[in-house]
């Protein structure tokens, strides 16, 4: 795993009489004690011809800045400061920024403090700042308009990792000196591939191995006149050659920028998600629902968990949800707590001894703001009940109530809902999608994706993804006095939620067999075991002795999921052709033919998320709308492409399927 949580750790600073942060891993300062403002105006700002080109973008164009060192954040404040300024209102700001060692949301409050000019902009950031752990993590600022991408860990690895292309750099790692092991060739390397012809770079560095390295790598550059204390600095353009191609079967669609309209079919999570990350980059999108709202299916449950199923080995199931769960935590900041969510934590028990040393393992692999190890005696004052064992708390998840979320999702004023829209066919008509009801037209548009869990199989152009319904069943338990005491939500095979609206959610069911979407008292009775399971004391609370399976109140829904547990998110290939034009990796798994993907234009698809529907489908959105624009993805690039659809063509392919 590229992002090694296992050495994750936040900033260490040392603050100066005068205030001011110092690194104490760098033994370095953050910013000029002179003017730090002048300074990032000077070098990244001017360097970049930032004001010039944020006042030449097009409507609804946007422009890229990537960074080395994103430390106290006061660059991309500036940035942002100035782009709100110059900008037409319908451009966009794409900011992304490596870091090692993030600061904690405390320091980086007492940093920002320094700057009350920055005010209006570092009270937003601050209020995004959450959940900041190891890998990429994509906050949303001024309705989306703005975003910042994090990448937590090395700069070498995390730069490796990310599939976009740069406009303008900001070279701001601290010093050479201090930090050499991030002023090298192979970083020179990373920033010549992420950029294009006309790349620009700005850095207050005007050492001279720097500029020979950077020069080699393909920038022409040239030491300017610095401000402040700093004789020099630096500026450069790239004029090498752009990065050779990768593989054309995860290569991205080409997609003309005028044409953004798209139909989305299925109201739930994922379609709700996928919506409103096309929205806020300004596509008209038409939203299908075949129920007469949102979120009926799969999606409706009272309350979900925002629960963190992870690998101490940093697969890429992992690497997903550490970073989708960073982006589900900061949206719902938006809904009402206590009604709609609540980050109440979530306890994890050790129900027994492979389970406990699977949580020990992962104890050690990640930070513990993300999770830590608990004994009986803490786990039990956390939740307020008595349990049968310790496990792991993550203290910042919680339950939310789906549908929500969704409906949050959904409210951007560039979505259209069409509910009782039934999508039985869609077919391609000139350069536009159609989904129709018979012969009746419910929407078009020249994008289409689909988000409707297992029925997505339904259409042929799907038809060969290998996706799996599994029941699941929640039980509404009445809260009681002595129940309300629960504080956290609990799991072990199951899970049980504090009371919302008086009432704990207790499931959920795994059925690999029904396909009926009604309650049966039968899994009424098995949750009412994991329940005992979970907490005899819970149960006695609640009582269960006295509960009657067949008055008891719950709901049934599937989920879908694929064969490797990861959501299958993006554009779609025709099989066949995509089998006769790749036809040689069944001979020699390592060619990479030169032959463009055959895609089915303007086709995606977004499902699969099985029970972790909540921290995954909204960053699937994330990546599909920018797969669609063009713009760096929020996820890895073996992320993104461990969730491609094209996955199962080239498996079966090489199998010789």
């Amino acid at each position: 795993m590229s992002e090694t949580p296992d050495t994750f750790s936040h900033a260490r600073i040392d603050w100066d009489e005068q205030g001011l942060p110092h690194s104490r891993q760098f033994d370095d300062v953050y910013f000029s004690r002179a003017d730090g403002l002048e300074e990032t105006r000077h070098v990244f700002l001017a360097g970049n011809h930032l004001a010039e080109r944020f006042a030449a973008l097009p409507e609804g164009g946007r422009l890229v800045i990537g960074e080395t060192g994103f430390g106290t954040g006061m660059n991309f404040l500036c940035a942002w400061e100035l782009f709100e300024r110059t900008a037409p209102a319908s451009a966009r700001l794409h900011f992304v920024s490596v870091e090692k060692y993030p600061l904690t949301r405390a320091d980086l409050e007492r940093a920002l403090a320094l700057w009350p000019h920055l005010a209006p902009y570092s009270a937003r950031l601050l209020d995004q700042y959450r959940a900041i752990h190891p890998g990429f993590q994509r906050l949303l600022l001024d309705g989306g308009r703005v975003v910042l991408t994090l990448l937590i860990g090395d700069a070498r690895d995390c730069l490796r990792q990310l599939d976009g292309h740069i406009d303008a750099w900001f070279l701001d790692g601290f010093a050479p000196a201090k930090n050499p092991q991030m002023w090298n060739a192979e970083l020179f390397a990373e920033l010549a591939r992420l950029s294009v012809p006309g790349t620009t770079l700005g850095t207050f560095t005007s050492a001279g191995f720097v500029r020979r390295g950077l020069i080699a790598a393909g920038f022409d550059m040239q030491r300017i006149p610095g401000t402040g204390r700093k004789r020099e600095v630096m500026r450069g353009r790239f004029t090498g050659s752009p990065a050779p191609a990768g593989k054309p079967w995860f290569a991205r669609p080409t997609w003309p920028a005028a044409r953004r309209e798209a139909l989305v079919i299925g109201g739930g999570l994922a379609g709700c998600a996928t919506a409103a990350s096309l929205a806020a980059r300004g596509w008209q999108v038409s939203l299908l629902e075949r129920h007469a709202g949102l979120a009926e299916e799969g999606s409706g449950n009272p309350q979900g968990v925002l629960y963190l199923k992870l690998s101490a080995h940093g697969t890429q199931l992992s690497r997903l949800v550490v970073s989708g769960f960073g982006y589900t935590r900061r949206i719902v900041e938006r809904l009402q707590r206590g009604q709609d969510w609540d980050a109440c934590g979530v306890l994890q028990l050790a129900f027994d001894a492979k389970e406990a040393a699977r949580q020990a393992r992962l104890a050690a692999a990640f930070p513990v703001d993300l999770l830590r190890a608990v004994s009986r005696e803490e786990a039990e004052t956390l939740a307020g009940i008595g349990l049968p064992a310790g496990g792991l708390f993550f203290p910042e998840a919680g339950w939310l109530h789906p549908p929500a979320l969704c409906r949050l999702l959904a409210t951007h004023p560039n979505i259209r809902l069409l509910p009782h829209q039934e999508a039985v066919e869609l077919r391609r008509d000139g350069d536009r999608w159609q989904a129709l009801d018979g012969e009746r037209l419910l929407a078009e548009a020249p994008v289409a994706v689909l988000a409707g869990a297992a029925e997505v199989g339904r259409f042929p152009q799907a038809a060969g993804l290998p996706l799996k319904r599994i029941r699941g069943q929640i039980t509404r338990l009445p809260a009681s006095a002595e129940s309300r005491a629960l504080r956290t939500v609990v799991c072990a095979e199951g899970y049980v939620a504090p009371p919302r609206n008086d009432e704990h959610t207790l499931g959920a069911s795994f059925d690999f067999v029904g396909s009926e979407p009604i309650p049966t008292v039968a899994e009424h009775v098995s949750n009412l075991t994991l329940l005992e399971e979970i907490s005899a004391d819970l149960a006695r609370r609640v009582g269960a002795e006295q509960l009657v399976p067949e008055h008891l109140e719950g709901r049934a829904a599937f989920r879908c999921t694929s064969p490797d547990y990861l959501p299958i998110v993006g554009p779609l290939a025709d099989a066949e052709a995509f089998a006769a034009a790749y036809a040689v990796l069944a001979r020699d798994a390592r060619q990479v033919p030169d032959t463009p993907c055959p895609w089915l234009d303007g086709l995606y698809v977004n499902t699969a998320h099985g029970s972790r529907g909540l921290i995954t489908a909204p960053l699937a959105a994330e990546l599909l709308a920018a797969w669609l624009d063009d713009e760096p993805l929020p996820l890895p690039r073996e992320v993104a492409e461990a969730c491609h659809p094209n996955r199962f063509l080239l498996r079966k392919l090489i199998r010789g399927q």
